[in-house]
């Protein structure tokens, strides 16, 4: 099964986990979350699957994220509240995302891509 690489080719963490994967040899498919965001079913099968906390797949340092003030909204919104929110705009999600038959993590930590991805 091929990994699903969902990434921001602007970011330069996108561009550094795009690297990592084909020095890896993983097999991916690349999607623009800006051209293609995230449905917010998406977003609740990759949650799931990852075992993370929801926040983690807020993009938390993005301008989006706090022009709209979220560090103080998101405690109050229900988990589909929060799916649907990322689904809205694809900079309110944390990226790169890779997403495999293992799981799904948000951000790049090689450790964490390792896993994913053997």
């Amino acid at each position: 099964m091929k990994a699903l690489f969902v990434e921001y080719p602007k970011c330069s963490t996108c561009q550094k986990a795009k690297k990592w994967l084909l020095e890896h040899q993983v097999d991916f498919t690349e999607r623009n979350i800006k051209e293609e965001r995230p449905t917010s079913e998406e977003l609740k099968d990759w949650h799931e699957s990852s075992g993370l906390d929801i926040k983690r797949f807020f993009n938390t340092s993005g301008m989006l994220y706090k022009e709209m003030k979220l560090k103080d909204r998101l405690p109050e919104l229900s988990l589909e509240e929060k799916y649907e929110l990322l689904a809205t705009d694809g900079m309110l999600v944390k990226r790169p995302l890779l997403i495999t038959e293992h799981g799904a993590v948000p951000g790049f930590k090689p450790e964490e891509w390792e896993k994913l991805t053997e």
